[in-house]
């Protein structure tokens, strides 16, 4: 049988590992227990040391840090950019003079490392503020205020490196901009494109997006309310030059290109690129695709994309069940009842699949906290509005001391 490793821990992950396993013998490393008590064989063994037929690169940091470039010169196949095109996502003031070369549409930008320059420029800006880390910040170094003072406040921070350390003492400050977003990841062998089914996450912590930024909350797919004009607009107008941006710099681009894009009055911006599959949009693409994954990624990774957008199946929630005092300071240890041994619900639900992020077995042999997002409930059915039900009928069966949920993940448009 076909053989595929998976890097990295988390739910995303483990949606890969699932999706893959259709199709392949999957080994992820280091994985999780949830991802080992559903039957998916993780290991302690760097990648490196590892034989498939396909590796499959998810955390920013290890596609930042050039893992890619090491598996292959090795002469591995390798879904992950080398380090050289993962820039887009390890440097914002690096995006932001890509996108100006390859004149793709994006927020008016000012970059930094001099907090009395920031904040001169900070005060020419109209609300709301966007200020950004510049570096790798787990998806928590964006704010997004109203309030110039709150926005003073963590420029300063920001720069100081108090915050994200050297990640954060050179800051983006950006226009606001308005409009829904929209999350578009597409495959790229380093020539060719795919586009997969467009996603909407949701980043704040709490209902009606209020709250601080966080990691993700949940997200849906596909994202119905994007015209097929809006989503050729997108391709046209972003997608492509990118593309050809990356070819023109010899960046030899192989893996997945996450862009975030808000749809404005004036088109179609983006907001950032990350340089892997997005957490936690893979937890409800994936489940679309049915067995084709392995297929559609070892193309990527020998360069040989063929064909149009493969076809997706269906719709599909996630909702996520954080824990208690996340993003900012999340605790570990809570008994999380609910699941069974297998790491699925102890009482299943119909269409609905369970990915763990951050979790562990306790004393008792039951599974605990131990990160800031426990779990990620996906729901899949033939509508979005049969697809959240389940999601959330499922999460409801799942409980621990402290849980943070939104109820509202696709509410209106469900």
């Amino acid at each position: 049988m076909r053989r595929c490793v998976v890097i990295g821990s988390g739910a995303r992950e483990h949606a890969l590992a699932w999706a893959l396993a259709k199709g392949a013998d999957v080994v992820v490393t280091p994985g999780n227990p949830g991802i080992a008590a559903h039957g998916i064989t993780c290991v302690d063994t760097p990648s490196t040391e590892l034989d498939a037929e396909l590796f499959v690169i998810g955390p920013d940091q290890q596609v930042v840090d050039g893992l890619a470039d090491a598996l292959r010169a090795q002469g591995k196949t390798v879904v992950g950019p080398g380090a050289d095109g993962a820039r887009l996502e390890g440097s914002k003031a690096y995006l932001k003079e890509f996108l100006a070369s390859a004149n793709v549409p994006t927020a008016a930008y000012g970059v930094f490392d001099d907090e009395g320059e920031a904040l001169a420029f900070l005060a020419t800006m109209t609300p709301p503020y966007v200020i950004k880390t510049d570096g790798l910040a787990a998806g928590k170094g964006v704010l997004v205020t109203r309030d110039f003072d709150e926005a003073s406040s963590d420029v300063r921070e920001k720069l100081s490196g108090r915050v994200f350390g050297g990640a954060g003492q050179t800051v983006v400050i950006e226009e606001g901009l308005d409009g829904p977003e929209c999350s578009l990841m597409v495959l790229c062998d380093g020539t060719n494109v795919v586009a997969l089914v467009p996603s909407q996450d949701f980043k704040r912590l709490s209902d009606g997006d209020a709250g601080v930024n966080t990691g993700g909350m949940g997200a849906y797919a596909p994202m119905t309310s994007l015209s097929p004009f809006e989503f050729d607009e997108i391709m046209e107008r972003i997608i492509a030059p990118t593309v050809r941006e990356l070819k023109r710099r010899d960046i030899d681009y192989r893996g997945v290109l996450y862009a975030g894009i808000m749809l404005t009055s004036g088109g179609p911006k983006i907001l950032e690129y990350n340089a892997r599959f997005g957490d936690p949009e893979t937890e409800v693409l994936v489940p679309l695709y049915g067995d084709s994954l392995f297929d559609l990624l070892l193309q990527v990774g020998e360069g040989r994309l063929e064909g149009p957008s493969p076809a997706a199946t269906g719709a599909a929630v996630t909702v996520i069940l954080a824990s208690h005092g996340y993003p900012q300071s999340p605790r570990k240890g809570d008994v999380i009842s609910g699941l069974g041994a297998d790491g699925q619900l102890e009482y299943k639900v119909e269409g609905v699949t369970v990915f763990h992020a951050g979790t562990a077995i306790g004393a008792d042999g039951h599974f605990v906290t131990a990160g800031g997002r426990a779990v990620a409930v996906t729901g899949v059915g033939e509508t979005l509005a049969l697809a959240r039900r389940r999601a959330y009928e499922g999460a409801a069966l799942i409980t621990f001391e402290g849980r943070v949920m939104r109820s509202d993940i696709a509410l209106s448009v469900a």
